[in-house]
């Protein structure tokens, strides 16, 4: 798998992974909570659409407090743009969230980490559109 493959695999995985998180529906929970998680590098942190800083330990704290919550969301992902050298990446896209009849979109950049096996998430700025 080239570098641009790992990336845009680890964005649609992890939006995959984060609606069923949302839905609920994992037949494991545990599970899907540690398949989130294994994609970010420790040093993760993001911008939000409201401006705020979210670190790795946030994230898995605020995790376990939305799952099931919204058993009607789903998510889109599209137009991603990928560059990369060899051990980095930067990716854009536009995801959409829609919750019955609430449709909240953004646009991210998110930078990544490359090895051998995967991309890892090392920070995403989301921007409301």
């Amino acid at each position: 798998m080239n570098n641009t493959e790992k990336i845009i695999g680890e964005i649609e995985e992890f939006h995959r992974n984060i609606e069923k998180w949302f839905q609920g529906k994992a037949k494991n929970q545990e599970s899907l909570y540690k398949d989130l998680l294994s994609g970010f590098s420790p040093d993760f942190k993001m911008i939000n659409g409201n401006g705020d800083t979210v670190t790795l330990s946030m994230l898995e704290e605020w995790l376990p407090t939305v799952s099931g919550k919204f058993p009607e969301r789903n998510i889109l992902v599209e137009n991603i743009e990928v560059h990369h050298s060899e051990y980095h990446g930067v990716a854009t896209y536009i995801e959409t969230q829609i919750t019955g009849e609430v449709t909240n979109r953004r646009t991210s950049s998110a930078v990544f980490l490359l090895n051998e096996e995967k991309a890892l998430w090392l920070h995403l700025i989301e921007q409301w559109i």
